[in-house]
């Protein structure tokens, strides 16, 4: 008899356990979910992007960008400065899908998913971090415990091989579920770059109005600022075609 129930019991332990688990994933699920919804809230939104890239001996690059996007999937950056790369343009569509348009080639490329891992347009950002689909698509998250009552930490496992990271770890506000900071592990499990961010809310929508991407490894950074952001003004599909890269003057 006392075999039986202290099988019970371990039984009873296994099941609470396997709830514990479950709800974890839950709930790590829905916070990441909360964050996706956030970043995609609104319906489109367009703002001129200045990027300041750094170097180890404090050397800085400017440059200066025209972006719009709509929904969560359709992105358009388009280079306004400096003058070598005027012209230059991105496009991100869904499924994940990239286009590079250079002044020099006169002709869009397609980004293929060997070079997603690459930096984007050279800065410390890699054409992965700027996909267009959400974090829940690309990574499973778990919840880890933090110290700070004002923080969510999850752990973002890549649901797919091809990723180049083997994990991010993400710390987010608790109360409006926007990200502080993330840490990115290389393949090697090697932690080799951070980005940072300052929200700030206009209207009912909020927005990163900084983010810093810091590359430990060759100790370089590149600031995005956002200014002059406008929402939900009726962006038309067209704008997100390639054939819209090329600028109409070539």
């Amino acid at each position: 008899m006392r075999i039986i129930n202290k099988i019970k019991v371990g039984i009873t332990l296994l099941m609470v356990i396997f709830a514990i688990v479950e709800i974890q994933a839950q709930s790590a699920a829905s916070i990441l979910k909360s964050m996706d919804d956030l970043m995609a809230a609104p319906q489109d939104k367009e703002a001129i992007v200045k990027m300041v890239l750094k170097d180890k001996s404090g050397k800085e690059k400017v440059r200066e960008a025209i972006m719009k996007q709509k929904g969560r999937y359709k992105k358009l950056y388009r280079y306004t400065k400096p003058e070598k790369q005027v012209g230059m343009a991105t496009l991100s569509l869904p499924d994940d899908i990239i286009w590079l348009y250079m002044p020099a080639l006169k002709k869009a490329i397609k980004v293929t998913l060997l070079s997603k891992s690459q930096a984007f347009t050279g800065t410390d950002f890699s054409y992965e971090d700027m996909s267009g689909n959400s974090y829940g698509e690309r990574f499973t998250p778990s919840l880890i415990d933090n110290p700070d009552e004002n923080i969510y930490q999850l752990e973002l496992m890549p649901k797919s091989m091809k990723s180049s990271y083997s994990k991010i770890i993400v710390y987010l506000d608790k109360k409006h579920f926007y990200p502080i900071k993330m840490e990115y592990f290389d393949q090697n499990q090697t932690y080799f770059k951070y980005a940072t961010y300052t929200y700030k809310k206009k209207g009912n929508y909020w927005y990163a109005e900084e983010v810093t991407m810091m590359n430990l490894q060759k100790e370089h950074s590149t600031e995005i600022i956002i200014t002059d952001i406008k929402f939900d003004q009726g962006i038309s599909d067209e704008e997100f075609t390639v054939e819209n890269l090329k600028p109409l003057d070539q």
